[in-house]
Parts: C-alpha cells; structure tokens; sequence
C-alpha cells in the first residue's frame, strides 16, 4: 500500500456480490462528526482519534469525534443560532426534527468523545470547562444512553451553540459495506477555556495534528484514514485560522458522496465521485486484489 487508505481485505468480494446481485446493500445509519480546530502559530490543528485495531470498523484509523445519530436527539432543545428552517436546507433533508437531531449528534459526540462541549448558560457564551466528577458523571450517562442530550441540556439549563458549528460535507459509507453511515462533517474551533482528552472507549490515541501533517503521514503509508477523512484534511490545510474555516463553511457543497463500483474492461473499478485520488481497480478474478 502506497499511502495509508483504509482498504479491508473482504471489499473485492463484497464488490464482486454487490455487482452480481448477490448482496443486499444495508440502509446507513445518520451520523455526525465534527473537526475541532485550534489556532497555533504554524496555523490550525485539528483534533484527531485513532480508532482501536480491535474495533470491527476502520480498526487503527485516525477519525474525528463522532457517531451515529442517537432518536432521542430530536427532543426540544434550548437553541441558540440559525434556526431549524435553514439548518434543514443546508443539510439537504425533509424535516426540521432530522436536522436537529444531526446537529445535536455533532455536538454530543463531540462532548462524548473528546469532552468538548459546544453549549453555554446563554445564546452568546460558551461554558469555559467541563471537567470534574459531576461532568464525567453526566458524559458516561450519556454516552451508556442513560440521559438524553435534551435531558442533559435542561439539567443544567444550557443552551445548544449551533452557530458554532459549520456543515462541511457528507460522505455515504459504499453499498457493499456491512455497516453504513450517512454522515455529515462538521467544523467548529476549541471554545476558549475547554480542552479535549481521550474520552472515548473506541480510540487508543488522540493527537492535535495540522491538517498537512496529517496528509502527508497518510501519504507516507505512515496513517492510515478511510476516503472522507483524508479528502477533508487535505481541504481544511487551505485555511491560516480556524476562523477562515468555519466562514468557507458557509460555501461548502453538501451533495452526497457515495462510492461507486462498475465493471469495466474486465476489472472492476471503485471510485468515489469528485475524488481521483481514491480509486482502486480490482481483477474480477477470485483471487484479485486492489491496485
């Protein structure tokens, strides 16, 4: 492998089911995941994770905090920035409920995951530390689902900082994959007085890394991230201040990126639409394997 793409083993041949009918593509699952950025004098780092080597999905992969998109995270919230209408059509779905619920995702996985917390006592603050045993109390109930976000929230009296948060992109796991997420990646900037820490019982390590460090460590072989990861970092190392950042937010196309898998010229060909980089030719011989 010359660089460090996620590739399981098993894709040739769930590609090869998937294109001959043989498989059943699974319905993703709504997630949310959020690049936490922080100014330096070398310009913004962005917080990453590396996923355990034990875990079922992308296992040593450096991801961003996230998850799936929990059913309670639609409850009423106190909110604070642009409302639910304009959320519902940047994100490009049906309903104000969804929206809420993948914005709410971002920033409880967020607090879950690297103990940050976009939310404050009032629409224009931001609580300033959540450490403490009565706050690690409230993310370990939330994180084993015993209290809601919106339970969370109302406990005490906090309220949601969407206008922190700026949609990025939204990547769709391929077909053949049998666990699949419909995710949307979010940028949002370190509040002032919070920190992160390793908060999460997935990830084995957690870095603050300049986007183009982290691109050239996958471009060494040296990391190894799965397509969106990678396609997201190379984009964020354009910007000098994690404030430029979140304003190009504003700009960013959301159209659903979904791998693609055709048959063509006797190999079949993986690609993912509006990245070159990523495509992967496959013998469809039983014993072939990516190039």
């Amino acid at each position: 492998m010359s660089n460090g793409q996620w590739y399981p083993p098993e894709w040739p041949d769930r590609i090869r089911a998937l294109a001959a009918g043989e498989l059943t593509a699974v319905t993703p699952r709504r997630a949310a995941t959020v690049m936490l950025l922080k100014d330096t004098p070398e310009g913004p780092s962005v917080h990453m994770l590396r996923r355990r080597a034990s875990m079922a999905f992308a296992g040593g992969a450096y991801v961003y905090p996230g998850g799936g998109v929990d059913e309670r995270d639609s409850r009423p919230v106190r909110w604070s920035g642009p409302p639910l209408a304009e959320w519902t059509e940047r994100l490009g779905i049906e309903d104000e409920a969804s929206a809420q619920a993948i914005v709410c995702a971002a920033v409880r996985e967020t607090y879950e995951e690297a103990g940050v917390l976009l939310a404050g006592e009032t629409a224009d603050s931001v609580v300033g530390d959540t450490t403490g045993d009565d706050w690690e109390a409230d993310r370990a109930a939330l994180v084993d689902r015993d209290l809601s976000f919106a339970e969370f929230l109302d406990r005490r009296g906090l309220v949601l900082r969407s206008d922190l948060l700026g949609a990025w992109a939204r990547w769709i796991t391929p077909e053949f994959e049998p666990r699949r997420f419909d995710t949307w990646f979010f940028v949002a900037a370190l509040p002032k007085g919070q920190r992160t820490r390793n908060a999460s019982t997935e990830a084995d390590r957690t870095v603050w890394i300049r986007p183009a460090d982290a691109a050239a460590g996958y471009d060494k072989g040296e990391l190894l991230m799965m397509p969106p990861t990678i396609a997201t970092l190379r984009a964020l190392g354009r910007y000098e201040a994690a404030a430029d950042a979140l304003a190009a937010a504003q700009e960013r196309d959301l159209t659903p990126i979904l791998a693609q898998a055709r048959l063509e010229e006797g190999e079949l060909v993986l690609s993912w639409p509006g990245h070159d980089e990523f495509t992967k030719h496959i013998p469809t011989g039983p014993e072939g394997g990516p190039r």
